[in-house]
């Protein structure tokens, strides 16, 4: 009998070799779990995969600091700004809007999903491809008779050249609603698109509005301070005449270093909300735009609206509210898409090909009429159109099961478009009601300011005049402080929960109205 195969030893030992390939990766891993991964890295220090690197054990602690990538050691370069001009909050939002990040990534998502609906669109039209196929072929035989060896060469060549053409002419809705599901998907993109530029103007807003409060805090700590100033100059003054003690001096300074305490936290504040107001805008935290002081206006008596003028026409103009209902009809329209695949579909096939080929078989010298040498060559045109449809029968069950997570799909969309106006509402009383609170605060905290500062001009002026205390002058001056950061305090709070609302509303626009964001 004859042997075919490979044997079975040789088998045994690929299988194993095999094997032995996939286990072998991990020494791709750290050798051990509580010392650190020596990486391979090339010569830039860029880390590459491959086995790590022998970890020597010297008794040190373990460093876990991975090698430095040069070709990483690059960072965005500041933006274009001129230092000594002051921007103004329009201009901010006119800057965020062209170098935040989130603005290009969410139009590349709404290009997406246009393309996507585009590509839908091509189903309608039809297919048309065209395929070459070559080949050689090259054969020798030997056959032993009672004459000796007969020998034969054969050789064969060819080529099929095929222009082919799918057209689906009738489905019964499928297309158009994966159409509608697309196009619906890109009108919810856009949406997104809108809502992104509406969330950075609003943060934006809010940065902006911030940092001027903490600005506003630092100055009023640097009026404090020459207060300070002018209570420690009298109370050393009193006691050189012999009418006033160290007590009053000691108390003096001591509220002088608290003031100064303060001032020094206010420029940390202040720092702090200007690093913030340059993240909003997104640009380079290097950069280092001068920011245009903001004048304290009377707020506009629009913010004072009743909150049931603007719940309506909130709820038709919020992003996420028109985003949740073109979501809704983009899983209805797949629904529909899904119910039609049930039924038959109408096509026409169509195609032309054209064959060529060629053979030459040598024998051994001719024998009778037998040529030595036989030489064959040939081509084909042909073209065919086909109408045919055809009818799904059996699937086990795949366009049943595609069709409910369809309709489920529709139905936790039309709970989400419900769950979002009523989300709308929500946010919008809050920030209704917190503007209301704001604008209240705003009015107490200006008229606290107005009424510390006569406190503290009536003490001050009594301390200087020997009928007063310095701890009244000291306490007045404190809380002359308190008040003025107070008002400031609350009327970028003001101004906040005002853009807060806006943004609740969908009213956020372009720019914020001098007075503040006001609904409409």
């Amino acid at each position: 009998m004859p042997r075919t195969g490979l044997p079975i030893f040789p088998l045994m030992l690929l299988g194993a070799s095999l094997a032995g390939c996939a286990t072998a990766s991990l020494d791709l891993a750290p050798e051990q779990p509580d010392r650190p991964w020596q990486p391979t890295t090339t010569a830039s220090g860029e880390l590459v995969p491959g086995k790590p690197s022998a970890t020597a054990n010297t008794g040190k602690p373990a460093d876990y600091r991975l090698p430095a990538n040069s070709a990483l050691a690059s960072i965005t370069p500041p933006a274009a700004l001129d230092p000594a001009y002051p921007y103004t909050l329009p201009e901010l939002i006119d800057m965020a809007e062209s170098a935040n990040p989130i603005t290009r990534v969410a139009w590349n998502d709404a290009r997406n999903a246009a393309l996507a609906a585009g590509i839908a669109k091509s189903s309608y039209l039809p297919q048309i491809s065209a395929s070459a196929l070559g080949g050689y072929q090259n054969g020798h035989g030997s056959v032993s008779g009672a004459l000796g060896s007969v020998g034969t060469n054969s050789s064969g060549h060819g080529g099929v050249g095929v222009l082919s053409l799918q057209w689906l002419l009738f489905d019964f809705g499928e297309r158009a609603g994966i159409v509608e599901a697309a196009e619906q998907t890109s009108l919810a993109a856009n949406i997104a698109f809108t809502a992104a530029h509406q969330r950075i103007i609003h943060d934006v807003s809010v940065a902006f509005y911030r940092y001027q409060a903490a600005r506003t805090r630092a100055g009023t700590v640097q009026q404090a301070m020459e207060n300070a100033d002018a209570v420690l100059a009298a109370a050393k003054s009193r006691f050189q005449r012999g009418i006033g003690t160290v007590v009053e001096v000691a108390q003096a300074t001591q509220n002088r270093a608290q003031t100064n305490l303060a001032m020094v936290q206010a420029r940390g504040a202040e720092t702090d909300a200007y690093l913030a107001l340059v993240t909003a805008i997104g640009i380079s935290p290097l950069s280092k735009p001068r920011i245009a002081e903001m004048p304290v206006r009377p707020l506009s008596p629009a913010l004072h609206s009743s909150v049931e003028q603007i719940v309506e026409s909130a709820i038709a103009r919020r992003p996420d509210v028109l985003g949740a209902y073109a979501i809704e009809r983009a899983s209805q329209a797949k629904v529909k898409a899904a119910e039609a695949e049930f039924l038959p579909k109408v096509f026409m096939s169509a195609f032309t090909s054209y064959a060529s080929g060629g053979s030459s078989i040598t024998a051994i010298p001719s024998v009778a009429q037998q040529a030595p040498t036989v030489n064959l060559n040939g081509y084909r045109y042909g073209a065919s159109v086909f109408l045919g449809i055809t009818v799904p029968i059996y699937d086990g069950g795949l366009r049943s099961a595609v069709l409910t997570q369809a309709r489920n799909d529709a139905d936790s969309a039309s709970t989400k478009l419900t769950r979002a106006k009523e989300e709308s509402v929500r946010q919008v009383v809050v920030s209704q009601s917190a503007l209301e609170t704001s604008l209240a605060a705003y009015e107490a905290a200006k008229a606290l300011a107005d009424a510390a500062q006569i406190t503290y001009d009536a003490a001050f002026a009594a301390y200087r005049k020997g009928v007063g205390t310095v701890t009244d002058a000291n306490l007045a001056q404190n809380q002359l402080l308190l008040a003025r950061n107070a008002s400031a305090d609350a009327y970028s709070g003001a101004l906040s929960a005002a853009a807060a609302l806006a943004l609740a509303t969908g009213a956020v626009g372009a720019t914020p109205e001098p007075g503040g964001w006001a609904p409409r």
